[in-house]
């Protein structure tokens, strides 16, 4: 599949147009980033966990337990720390300040928000390529497009150039691995060096590819793959429509959640239960064409 690594599996969500995936992308981070509710949260970080598992494997357990675990408790630990508010007095910190139920369950919150959030923005790197991004926004801000789209690429090509620049150091017994620490130190400065060199040639390699190929042009079209079709279209009412219904929530204040003074808010109720419904039928919407895409394949797979 065009724009996936060979490490990542297959994913039809990202098979969808990039209308779709944008859209999609935009209303679930935007929800994610401002929904304070503990259901909310929940939903949005399983079913983030979920997709970055289905899209990564292992690495995306690698990340999780190794890096947003330990960042999720500091959130945690933090706020309790330096906000004293709440009405639920657990104990009384060495210098004094009350130590609250409140802020406790408001750092836990805190964090699981910017541990979700930044789990879907990993998927939105791995599914809105760089040129869903120029097909998306070339006509209309061109010169932004362009620069999205090459620093969207810019980690992946130097990480995958140093492992190349790595191996072939490592051949001639170069490598950071090797010998005293001030010859490690002088093959990883040799190594940054030939990285650094490779960037700038490939850098005005590219300009002189745009030249060529007539960037900038005027009247210049554009070939693109992507085409719009039922699919796309029925997905895209599906998402809209769950905006729709979680907005309206929103009108409706079902989703009211408060941890200062005293934690309050609302948990069930026939709309509020509607609402969390279609929250997690927005949230869990990738995994589940993914699960439908892979349980067609093996019936398939089994009649052959």
């Amino acid at each position: 599949m065009i724009g996936w690594p060979d490490s990542m599996k297959r994913d039809v969500f990202a098979d969808f147009h990039p209308l779709v995936n944008l859209a999609y992308f935009v209303a679930i981070i935007g929800f994610s980033m401002f929904f304070i509710h503990p259901v909310c949260l929940v939903v949005s970080f399983i079913c983030a966990v979920i997709y970055s598992v289905y899209l990564s494997g292992k690495k995306a357990l690698k990340v999780g337990l190794f890096y947003l675990l330990p960042m999720l408790m500091f959130t945690a630990l933090l706020n309790p720390i330096f906000n004293h508010q709440g009405a639920t007095i657990l104990g009384y910190l060495p210098n004094g300040n009350p130590l609250t139920l409140e802020s406790i369950a408001f750092g836990i919150a805190a964090g699981i928000m910017f541990v979700t959030v930044i789990t879907w923005f990993s998927c939105f790197n791995a599914v809105m390529t760089s040129d869903k991004f120029v097909y998306l926004f070339g006509r209309v801000i061109p010169a932004l497009s362009l620069i999205m789209s090459m620093a969207l690429r810019l980690i992946p090509r130097f990480g995958m150039q140093i492992k190349v620049i790595s191996n072939a150091q490592k051949c001639i017994g170069r490598d950071i691995s090797t010998g005293s620490l001030f010859q490690r130190a002088r093959h990883g400065i040799k190594i940054l060096s030939i990285l650094v060199t490779w960037a700038l040639e490939n850098s005005i390699e590219s300009a002189d590819s745009m030249k060529g190929r007539g960037y900038g042009l005027p009247g210049r079209t554009a070939f693109t793959i992507f085409r719009f079709s039922c699919r796309d279209g029925y997905a895209l009412v599906y998402i809209m429509t769950c905006v729709v219904a979680i907005i309206a929530g929103i009108l409706m204040e079902v989703y009211h959640f408060r941890f200062f003074p005293t934690i309050r808010g609302q948990w069930y109720g026939f709309w509020t239960i509607t609402v969390f419904i279609v929250y997690f039928a927005l949230g869990i919407f990738p995994i589940i064409l993914n699960l439908r895409e892979d349980f067609i394949w093996k019936r398939i797979e089994s009649k052959i």
